[in-house]
């Protein structure tokens, strides 16, 4: 293996994504801003969810909220909960009621019609996201999703579905913190600058 080639391949193939991205998402992006910050001025929250990859970058969108993204912005905390942090409610919902439930009942107990749930998901096919998206819909709660490839099943179950062009999980995840840090700064930048 050539191991620089390796590396360009990989960068311009990022490159790439990111380009197409810019085009397709964009619009999408607008919306789901203007979405949030709907919800945040009706004291909604968000919440979010992902497997793998996709709950670190929950995490991450949470803090990002809560502390702050943008360092010349001073503002309040912004309300946003990750659903993968609490390790006794993931190992109880795991063993207790599987884990494709393991983010419903967390929106179930959590969220409320003014909310937004923001799902994370590669493929758009994670049984226990699809399960998420069903209790938020119950709920009246709006969503959004940061999806890959075709968007999966869960891109018809999602009032806002961000959809990366790419079949390549590596990329995709890059390119969700991308738009993972547009869509906070959006919201940052259209409440308090």
């Amino acid at each position: 293996m050539n191991k620089k080639q390796f590396i360009i391949d990989n960068f311009e193939e990022s490159i790439r994504v990111k380009n197409e991205s810019l085009s397709l998402c964009s619009p999408q992006l607008i919306e789901a801003s203007k979405l949030v910050v709907g919800s945040f001025r009706n004291r909604g929250k968000l919440l979010v969810c992902g497997n793998g990859g996709s709950a670190a970058d929950a995490q991450h969108y949470a803090a990002e909220l809560i502390v702050r993204l943008s360092h010349d912005i001073k503002r309040p905390g912004l309300p946003a909960i990750a659903l993968t942090t609490d390790s006794s409610i993931l190992t109880a919902g795991g063993n207790d009621i599987g884990f494709d439930n393991i983010f419903a009942r967390q929106v179930e107990a959590l969220g409320h019609p003014e909310d937004i749930l923001l799902v994370i998901s590669t493929s758009g096919n994670s049984k226990n996201i699809l399960n998420a998206l069903d209790v938020a819909k119950e709920k009246n709660l709006k969503s959004i999703g940061f999806l890959g490839a075709s968007g999966g099943k869960c891109k018809n179950e999602i009032d806002i579905p961000i959809i990366v062009p790419s079949e390549n999980t590596q990329r995709i995840q890059e390119t969700h913190l991308l738009l993972g840090h547009i869509l906070l700064e959006l919201i940052e930048r259209e409440m308090y600058s």
